[in-house]
């Protein structure tokens, strides 16, 4: 019998090897003047500037990409889903007004294969360039006993800051508040395991699945902008949930909310979603964004500078709602 070794066992040294040095020079496009050491440490090292901050405040976010991962797979495409991952974080962590400062990554897999995963890190890389945040580390797990040789996981970790001060966290809200939508680029990071039901894996392989891939759109640095021009008084993500469980955790007790659901054009993949599924319209508003990735609470008479800030820059957006004095949550109309 041959003595066993942790390549026999089903782990590759060598390969994990291989991947690390394919992205050290991606992951240093990342950094930032606080980033200090190199890449390959135990540890990343980040040094906050918190010079004009009276009380510092870290934020931080966790989350995962899903089940978008399979279309990734069945299209053999895998350069974005890590823009994916940064977006599903960073704007989790921009919505307090915190400026998201690092990143993390882990991926765990079967096998570990250098020049797929590498795809992987360089969408996490342009995410967090996207985001202005840098790629201080991660982990690269590979779990033969766990996962099949061509199965795997993705997973990221955001730390931001803000003064507490500048903290936005929907105490400012007010009914008669506009809610001001601001629009996706597709599902973004959610309602994929729904949404690979009505598709065959032909029609995944094609122009469906290349519509369901398209990468989340990152809000960090637009929103940070906005920021200093505007009040905003709250933000959500749109994410799991869509707007009935997502809204509510940033409006205060007292308030509700009422969203027109015909005040923006929702994209045809949704309705496509819905008439091949036979989804309830609530179904698809509390599971998929429905077009809107994000939404943000100012005073009505903000709105329409609001909007007008927002397409200078790019970036479609409408009031798609307002705050009421019941409390009965969100009402999609």
């Amino acid at each position: 019998m041959k003595s066993l070794t942790y390549r026999r066992a089903g782990v590759n040294i060598a390969a994990a090897d291989d991947f690390l040095r394919r992205i050290k020079p991606l992951v240093r496009t990342t950094s930032r003047p606080e980033v200090l050491g190199g890449i390959g440490g135990f540890s990343g090292l980040f040094l906050p500037r918190l010079k004009g901050l009276k009380e510092p405040l870290l934020v931080s976010s966790t989350d995962g990409v899903g089940t978008k991962i399979m279309i990734a797979d069945i299209l053999g495409r895998y350069d974005t889903v890590g823009i994916d991952l940064v977006a599903m974080n960073v704007d989790d962590v921009v919505v307090t007004g915190a400026e998201p400062l690092f990143f993390l990554d882990y991926i765990a897999c079967g096998k570990v294969k250098p020049a797929m995963l590498t795809q992987v890190v360089k969408g996490i890389v342009r995410g967090c360039r996207e985001a202005g945040c840098a790629l201080l580390g991660g982990e690269t797990a590979e779990l033969p006993g766990l996962y099949g040789k061509d199965q795997w996981d993705l997973a990221g970790f955001c730390v931001g800051l803000v003064d507490k001060s500048r903290l936005i966290d929907g105490r400012k809200c007010r009914p008669g508040d506009a809610v001001v939508g601001l629009a996706s680029s597709g599902l973004h990071s959610n309602g994929y395991s729904l949404a690979r039901r009505v598709f065959t894996k032909k029609e995944l392989a094609g122009p469906f699945g290349r519509t369901l891939l398209r990468p989340t759109r990152i809000y960090a640095r637009l929103l940070l902008e906005a920021m200093a021009a505007i009040d905003i008084k709250a933000m959500a993500h749109i994410t799991g949930g869509g707007f009935y469980d997502n809204i509510p955790r940033v409006i205060p007790a007292g308030c509700g909310v009422r969203i027109q659901k015909r005040s923006w054009p929702v994209p045809r993949i949704f309705r496509v979603i819905q008439e091949r599924g036979g989804v309830a319209e609530a179904e698809m508003y509390r599971t998929l964004n429905m077009g809107i990735g994000m939404t943000a609470v100012v005073k009505a008479a903000d709105a329409g500078r609001m909007i007008r800030w927002l397409a200078a820059r790019g970036q479609r957006a409408w009031v798609i709602g307002e705050l009421t004095r019941d409390s009965s949550g969100v009402v999609v109309e």
